[in-house]
């Protein structure tokens, strides 16, 4: 507080006018369709908004709370008071509102909101509020979304880009251990200094997309923001909501697109949430069996209710609309999808048919996906679904869920268990790298690696991998070269690309002291390499989701663990052959059925020296001999390196 010149008293807070409830910013418009569950934009009606009324500048403020009896305004303008600012209810639509002049952008605020049961009341920040205080204090911070974007070049080209014959190799970074800052009480970096680190970095490394670990508002750090309270509110953590706009805008500015992970699956139970939010169960099911979810300790959102569904659309739509976010990654589909999801007999209620089908979580999600290609068509949204739930990526049309993308989480386990094992024992577990190739198509697949495998016990990717030192780096070099090659876009968890070798730990920064020791840094470089050739191969980008751009050369060769195929784009000179070794045996005199004659180029091995291999391959061309084999009419001979890959490209 300030102090007077004159004798050093503190001054006096101005003081601030009382509710005014002669002025709204809902319309009948607005409230059916609220009420009707068809409210994509409710933020801009809802929440704390600054504004002028009869000459006043103020703040108009909106809650839903329904079965309310008393709803008040309480923050640092009026000491907190409970009682001073009543809102006045918006008929019967279960909102309640009022306008509050002399209360400006960066004043602190909660609803104290006194239920009709039990005698039940309550201090709630605002569902709909765009800026929090710093956790763990927990009151809504009254903001303005007037940021001027510089990305305009970015936003023009955005369609032609999103598209899914592009290529797409993701980043997925957590903002609060990606980098820190020792000598600053080791503090994460904030999002504008991110903005001169994660973009050099993201550029300089050859990725497309970066995928942002959510940063919605969340109470608990080590949630990593999955336990959600601030729906419409970029987590104070790193800066204010202006600071994350310029991150965003610097990532568009060099090229590099921004994926939101987005949580609509459940929400926590801190008592300033969402949850029992007017002394009733009006986000969450009423009933556990529907509403509680067994493994998170959190609530599960009622799909079935109209004015949450309006909630839920309408954040999906602030991100797109004032963060410019490019593709919003939903969180735990699967959880939504099945009633009984980690649940036993007796613990979940069957649906209207009998059936273990969320019907309600199904249409919401159809409809999300559906309102987010309408209104922008040059964007992509991508399901974390963990089954074999079929057309999760297929149009509503068809029947689809109507996602861009889906992850496919069973290549992503079959493929790390098959790297757990001694290359010894891998001809009997080969199927496990060709069973993919019975539903490779059926959905528009990324390829995940993502943080949940290097979390929790499951140790980090280096680690995972068999042999000694020199055999782990091999292994993991081509299991990158293998998914690289593979059809479907790209994802990979912060710390793996330069082969981090403890646990990723939400408190600390990466060991990016690492990259200074050769084996890291060449794991690193082959990153970049293999972005970059993903990037200028169009027959390992273009059909990543159509059967034309792949076939299998050889895929029966479990006896020596090796595996071949052929990758093709567009045009007739887009053909890429890939071929694996997985054993520590190099074949040579190893013959390779090709498309076509002439002279391959050798434009990847894994074993080169640069990347830390014992450098043996093919001196960078092989002329294809007029042999047919593999059922190709062509052959080469090759020298196959130990653990390594090779990718050939015709010249």
């Amino acid at each position: 507080m300030r102090k007077n010149k004159n004798n050093g008293a503190k001054l006096a807070k101005p003081e601030i006018a009382g509710v005014r409830t002669d002025f709204s910013l809902l319309t009948n418009d607005d409230l059916h369709w609220f009420n009707e569950g068809s409210h994509c934009h409710l933020y801009q009606k809802l929440g704390a908004h600054p504004t002028t009324h009869d000459g006043q500048a103020g703040t108009s403020f909106a809650v839903w709370a329904p079965n309310a009896n008393r709803v008040s305004l309480m923050g640092d303008f009026n000491d907190w008071n409970k009682s001073s600012h009543p809102f006045s209810p918006k008929g019967s639509s279960g909102i309640w509102e009022g306008f509050v002049p002399g209360v400006h952008k960066g004043a602190t605020y909660k609803f104290h909101i006194a239920s009709q049961h039990n005698g039940y009341s309550v201090d709630k920040a605002d569902p709909f509020g765009f800026y929090s205080q710093v956790a763990p204090q927990t009151a809504s911070v009254v903001w303005e979304l007037n940021y001027e974007w510089k990305d305009q070049e970015w936003m023009a080209s955005r369609a032609a880009k999103s598209k899914l014959t592009q290529p797409i190799s993701v980043y997925e970074v957590h903002l609060g251990s990606w980098m820190r800052v020792p000598e600053d009480g080791n503090r994460s970096l904030s999002y504008r200094e991110m903005a001169q680190h994660l973009v050099q970095y993201v550029t300089q490394m050859g990725f497309t997309h970066v995928e942002l670990l959510p940063i919605t508002e969340h109470p608990f750090f080590g949630s990593w923001g999955y336990q959600t309270t601030g729906y419409f509110a970029p987590t104070s953590r790193f800066g204010t909501p202006d600071d994350l706009m310029y991150l965003i805008d610097c990532l568009h500015r060099n090229g590099i697109a921004v994926i939101l992970d987005w949580v609509p699956s459940h929400f926590p139970c801190d008592e300033h949430g969402l949850n029992y939010f007017d002394g009733t169960h009006l986000f969450e099911h009423a009933d556990m069996r529907k509403g509680f979810h067994p493994d998170w300790n959190s609530y599960i959102f009622n799909y079935g209710r109209h004015e949450v569904r309006s909630f839920l659309m309408s954040s999906a739509m602030f991100w797109l609309d004032h963060y410019h976010i490019d593709a919003l990654r939903v969180d735990a589909v699967a959880s939504m999808l099945y009633l009984d999801y980690s649940r036993k007999t007796g613990e979940w209620i069957p649906n209207q048919f009998g059936g273990r089908e969320n019907l309600e979580a199904i249409d919401f999600l159809r409809r999300f996906n559906q309102e987010v290609y309408k209104h922008y068509p040059d964007t992509q949204t991508i399901a974390e679904e963990s089954t074999a739930w079929p057309m999760v990526s297929k149009p509503i049309y068809l029947g689809g869920l109507g996602f861009g993308l889906k992850w496919d989480m069973g290549w992503m386990h079959d493929t790390l268990e098959y790297f757990t094992k001694d290359p010894v024992h891998r001809k009997y577990h080969h199927n496990a790298l060709t069973f993919r190739g019975v539903y490779a198509f059926s959905e528009n697949f990324m390829l995940p690696i993502s943080h949940d495998e290097v979390v929790h016990g499951k140790g980090s990717l280096i680690n995972k991998m068999p042999g000694d030192v020199w055999q782990k780096f091999a292994n993991l070099r081509l299991l990158f070269a293998f998914m690289f090659a593979q059809p479907g876009k790209k994802l990979l968890f912060m710390g793996c690309e330069f082969a981090q070798w403890s646990e990723w730990n939400h408190d600390s920064s990466l060991d990016w002291h690492l990259t200074e020791h050769p084996p890291h840094a060449q794991v690193q470089r082959l990153i970049h390499d293999l972005n970059h050739l993903y990037r200028a191969y169009p027959a390992l980008h273009a059909w990543d989701c159509s059967h034309e751009g792949f076939s299998w050369v050889d895929c029966n060769d479990s006896e020596q663990s090796t595996l071949s195929w052929l990758r093709r784009g567009p045009t007739s000179n887009d053909e890429v052959v890939a071929v694996c070794n997985f054993t520590p045996v190099p074949r040579h005199y190893y013959r390779l059925g090709v498309p076509s004659s002439g002279s391959w180029h050798e434009i990847l091995n894994t074993d080169a020296e640069e990347y830390g291999g014992s450098g043996v391959g093919n001196f960078g061309a092989v002329e294809a001999a007029p042999i047919g084999w593999h059922g190709q009419p062509c052959s080469l001979t090759i020298t196959l390196p130990p653990l390594g890959a090779l990718f050939f490209k015709k010249s």
